[in-house]
């Protein structure tokens, strides 16, 4: 094998590591990441070519369909995926959130069976909240997490089992902009999934669980086959046997749904199961049918799981999923307590219960939230309806999917005025939050993320895109779009601290809602506003 002189040759660190970064920012972990960006970076950015040809063909009116080619896939009943791994038999009630030490030990303490550590969606990747999230997880690994703010202590529970550890790593769209490998920046994917891999692999397995990840915003089989063939490299390099890792495949793309059998196919030694990412599919089918007029759907609040598109998707991921003997996971409870109103808490926690009411009874092995709060409402309904660890018995053989469910618009409801303003407040919200390092936001009492954002400005392109006219009879035109953006903007903005971000994040809103230019992803517009990228340093002498 190389030395790792030898193979750190080519990598910078741009960032600043301070001393308590300096265990995660080692000679033998930065020459892995080198070793996994050499060996995939490449087939990363063909597959990412992939996706804007694929974009091409749908902005022509082509439709996704099943895939011919992997009939044969499909269509065989004996192939499976891995049993269920330690610490992921029962997953009834999975918490997520951000990386920061605080949640982690809330997390880690709340009333749950594990918790997804988030390097995307609820995370604005700072090099501050990545590398701090790995240390973060390296001490909770270890059962070193415990701190103290001011008089306050947060420390781990000690009278119970904790929740098992998964973590999302960033999409194969995002780059780490402050590790450089050979001249470019390093996959965020693989820089992630390197990093947690590398110091806690033999230390999960040692606690009787093991390196499990969710892994998102894939958009075909072939973005799965080389998450698998990173986790056979990573388990070759390290000496542990293959098939120790687990990922989850979040199905939160339109163009995933058409192939699911094939994902969990391709991750069969390594897979979890499937999860519903709502936000996140809804954001996908209206950013991929942007130019398809026969694809604009009404107010976001309308847009339930329960309308046609919505619900084919969540059936189909059950039945695949139950047919391959792996998890089918629920979505999110995005609800945080109202504590200053019981009747409007009791209304929104009814609703929470609807939800995973809903979730349970479709045959989901579990499901999420993203306050400790809602974690006993959704333990209750899995554990009165669900008594075994899992439902993977429920086959859903009485479900029939086609092309047509999954493509079904027919979506009631009405694009109103204040769905619009609704739309630009947590559009405006979450970008002047994420500017400020901040990934995950309270806004009107839902925790917002990325994905919240992304339905909000896309909803607002493909309104102004195709000229629609609300139910007060208003045209929504590029300058009706633009006059609400600048109110919305100036009142939030007199109700915000001084110093705040809100006139940065509308001006690149403004980019984003008039049916013209259309960004890939938000994170990805505002990434250099975040980046704090200094002269490069050699790896080999940090």
């Amino acid at each position: 094998m190389a030395s790792n002189e030898s193979i750190l040759q080519g990598v910078n660190v741009l960032g600043p590591v301070s001393e308590s970064q300096k265990k995660i920012l080692t000679p033998e972990a930065l020459s892995f990441l080198a070793l996994l960006q050499r060996s995939f970076n490449s087939t990363r950015k063909a597959l990412l070519e992939r996706r804007k040809i694929r974009q091409a063909e749908l902005d022509k009116g082509a439709l996704p369909d099943f895939l011919p080619e992997t009939r044969h896939i499909r269509e065989n009943p004996t192939w499976k995926g891995a049993p269920p791994a330690p610490g992921l038999v029962d997953r009834r009630v999975e918490i997520t959130g951000p990386t920061d030490r605080k949640m982690v030990v809330n997390a880690l303490n709340a009333d749950v069976w594990t918790y997804m550590a988030d390097f995307e969606d609820s995370s604005a990747p700072t090099w501050d909240n990545m590398v701090n999230g790995q240390v973060n997880l390296y001490d909770a690994n270890r059962r070193q997490v415990d701190f103290k703010i001011g008089n306050k202590e947060y420390k781990l529970r000690t009278d119970k089992k904790l929740p098992t550890l998964i973590v999302r790593p960033r999409g194969w769209h995002l780059e780490e902009k402050h590790v450089t490998v050979d001249g470019e920046p390093m996959s965020a994917s693989l820089f992630d999934f390197g990093l947690y891999f590398f110091h806690n692999a033999f230390q999960t397995v040692k606690m009787g669980f093991g390196p499990y990840f969710y892994l998102p915003k894939m958009e075909s089989h072939l973005e799965a086959r080389l998450w698998n063939d990173a986790f056979n490299l990573a388990q070759d390099y390290i000496g542990m046997p293959r098939g120790t890792i687990r990922g989850t495949v979040l199905i939160e793309t339109i163009l995933a749904a058409f192939e699911m059998d094939e994902i969990i196919y391709e991750l069969r030694d390594h897979s979890s199961g499937l999860n519903c990412g709502r936000w996140d599919y809804i954001f996908s089918v209206i950013k991929k049918f942007r130019q398809n007029s026969n694809f604009v759907l009404p107010d976001r609040s309308a847009v339930t799981m329960t309308v046609p598109f919505m619900d084919a998707y969540v059936k189909l991921l059950i039945q695949t999923c139950h047919k391959r003997g792996v998890h089918a996971m629920g979505g999110m409870a995005a609800q945080i307590p109202i504590k200053d109103d019981p009747k409007a808490n009791e209304v929104a926690m009814e609703g929470v219960r609807a939800d995973k009411l809903r979730e349970v009874k479709a045959g989901h092995d579990g499901t999420w939230v993203a306050h400790p709060a809602l974690a006993g409402i959704a333990v209750d309904i899995f554990n009165k309806h669900m008594p075994t660890p899992n439902q993977l018995f429920v086959r859903r053989e009485d479900v029939t999917i086609g092309q047509n469910d999954l493509l079904n618009m027919n979506v009631p409801g009405q694009i109103t005025e204040a769905g619009i303003r609704k739309n630009l407040n947590i559009g405006l919200g979450y970008m002047e939050a994420w500017i400020r390092g901040v990934g995950c936001v309270p806004i009107n009492y839902l925790m917002e993320d990325a994905a919240t954002a992304e339905v909000s400005r896309s909803q607002l392109w493909q309104w102004v895109r195709h000229g629609v006219t609300t139910a007060e009879g208003k045209k929504v035109d590029k300058q009706y779009a633009l006059r609400l953006l600048k109110e919305q903007a100036q009142e939030l903005a007199s109700k915000a601290p001084q110093g705040n971000k809100y006139g940065l994040a509308a001006q690149y809103f403004s980019g984003q809602v008039t049916g013209e230019d259309y960004a890939d992803f938000l994170t990805s517009l505002l990434y250099n506003e975040i980046t704090s990228a200094g002269p490069a340093r050699a790896a080999a002498k940090l």
